[in-house]
């Protein structure tokens, strides 16, 4: 793509105070940032007469330093196009510009105790190959998003004012947006709640961040599902909290462990209708006794329901918030899953009792999210377009999901995938010869992605297992990675 007026170089300094000519110190300065790598190979100066308005030379100096380059090799004069970094700088190996910092002799600042503390807690985060394959976690099925319909509100919005297109956003959100998906929440999800109750975030993960500082001091502790999910995990630990690992059983968050190892705790993290990674659903009693939990130590439950909109079983169960009576459960949700990821736009439902301080903390830290995106959104559900697009996928996901589980049927006994009534991954759980580390690496090889199961985990967990994401997927990708997965664990195949 052409460049109309050439790379901006008002980095430059001239010295008019110097012994030493402009000329010179143009020319030298210009070929210290054409050897450093400040410019790129085939990067368009600016004209000769822009570049010295931008300095506050005469064009004749200019001149003078360029042609000077010119016969150097190291900048091209082209006619009728301008002057461009010549492509002989290509192959010139590793400049100043390239080396790494500590060889420059930089100092390496010191990090923060907070920073210092979380270093080492932080969750793996190797990050995973998030394009449509088998068995990618966490990505939606992108090739069935209507994407005609997404780009006619976009146009729409695009040709509006600019203020509204290009200023800065409502720090709580746009009123739409957080009108639609109260109705949504209301209507889908069995949650009773008003418009301004929800805070738009960039993302369910600035949501953790926010609701983390506002309402745990470093050290309190925070009962944290294991295995749980590690976006979560990472931005209580960054905020100074101390995890407690909770075990998760059939019933989902082993309330009773929980009370056993702190009972004072001040946080509790939850999947409950679809426990993170390993699927479950939690029980009533299980809920309920979460609920009294909280109420007894004055804590708060933050429930994430990152892909609840995708139950494709008998009946949905319910959300922990919508049997909430006494406004301790924060609801966090995320159109990652139900729209795209690259929207990084999500919601935060707070209690009646958090309202106040929300709106003080987003309007004094926030400069909200973009507007237009949020217009488009709310536009999106306003039409019914939502509704649609979520019935759709969750007829999609379920036909993914039973692909794959009459697939890993062929597994069984070394990889035994465990059927779900709702998203889009499943675990399978691996024999006792079978180690995760090695499955995962050896799949990966054949350009197979899935997650070991102890990439969750805050401690030790008894089973072994990997997480397979069928959501991104289609039906054939996903018989031929299961027949990948097969191969590598096949009985006579040794893994040592």
């Amino acid at each position: 793509m052409k460049r109309h007026a050439g790379m901006m170089l008002s980095s430059i300094r001239i010295d008019k105070t110097s012994d030493r000519r402009i000329s010179v110190q143009l020319y030298m300065a210009l070929r210290e940032l054409l050897l450093s790598g400040g410019l790129a190979p085939g990067d368009r100066l600016p004209a000769t007469r822009t570049l010295a308005q931008e300095i506050g030379v005469s064009r004749t100096t200019v001149i003078d330093a360029v042609d000077r380059l010119v016969s150097e090799g190291l900048l091209e004069a082209r006619v009728g196009a301008g002057t461009f970094v010549s492509d002989a700088l290509k192959g010139r190996g590793e400049t100043p510009g390239d080396a790494p910092m500590a060889a420059r002799g930089a100092a390496d600042p010191r990090l923060s105790q907070a920073a210092r503390t979380a270093a080492p807690q932080f969750a793996p985060r190797s990050r995973l190959p998030h394009k449509s394959m088998a068995f990618t976690t966490a990505l939606p099925a992108l090739d069935a998003f209507p994407m005609a319909q997404w780009a006619r509100l976009s146009a729409r919005h695009w040709r509006g004012g600019r203020d509204h297109v290009t200023g800065y956003g409502e720090p709580f959100g746009y009123p739409r947006l957080r009108a639609a998906i109260a109705r949504q929440l209301n209507a889908s999800r069995g949650i009773v709640c008003e418009a301004d109750q929800i805070f738009i975030v960039n993302g369910a993960q600035q949501g953790f961040s926010l609701i983390s500082a506002m309402l745990v001091d470093p050290g309190e502790t925070v009962w944290f599902e294991n295995p749980g999910a590690i976006g979560a995990r990472n931005a209580f630990v960054a905020n100074g909290a101390r995890l407690a690992p909770i075990s998760v059983d059939a019933e989902g968050l082993c309330v009773d462990e929980g009370l056993a190892k702190a009972p004072d705790f001040r946080l509790a993290f939850v999947t409950p209708s679809h426990q993170q990674p390993l699927g479950h659903v939690m029980s009533l009693e299980r809920r309920l006794a979460l609920l009294q939990a909280a109420h007894d130590a004055d804590a708060m439950i933050v429930e994430d329901d990152y892909d609840g909109e995708f139950y494709y079983g008998d009946q949905p169960p319910p959300t922990l918030k919508s049997i909430d009576t006494r406004e301790r459960v924060i609801y966090v949700g995320t159109f990652s899953k139900s729209l795209f990821p690259s929207l990084r736009l999500g919601f935060v439902l707070a209690p009646r009792g958090l309202v106040s301080a929300c709106e003080r903390i987003w309007e004094a830290w926030l400069s909200g999210a973009p507007t237009v995106t949020q217009a488009v959104v709310a536009d999106f559900m306003d039409e019914g377009l939502f509704a649609t697009h979520i019935r759709t996928m969750r007829q999609l996901y379920r036909e993914r999901h039973d692909a794959l589980i009459e697939a890993a049927a062929s597994l069984s006994g070394r990889i035994d995938v465990q059927p779900t009534a709702s998203g889009f991954h499943a675990v399978g759980l691996l024999a006792d010869d079978l180690t995760e580390d090695e499955v995962v690496s050896r799949v990966r090889a054949d350009g197979v992605v899935i997650s070991p199961l102890g990439r969750y985990a805050l401690s030790s967990l008894a089973q072994k297992g990997v997480v397979l994401g069928f959501g991104s997927a289609g039906v054939e990708d996903i018989r031929k990675g299961i027949a990948v997965i097969r191969k590598i664990v096949s009985p006579k195949v040794r893994l040592d």
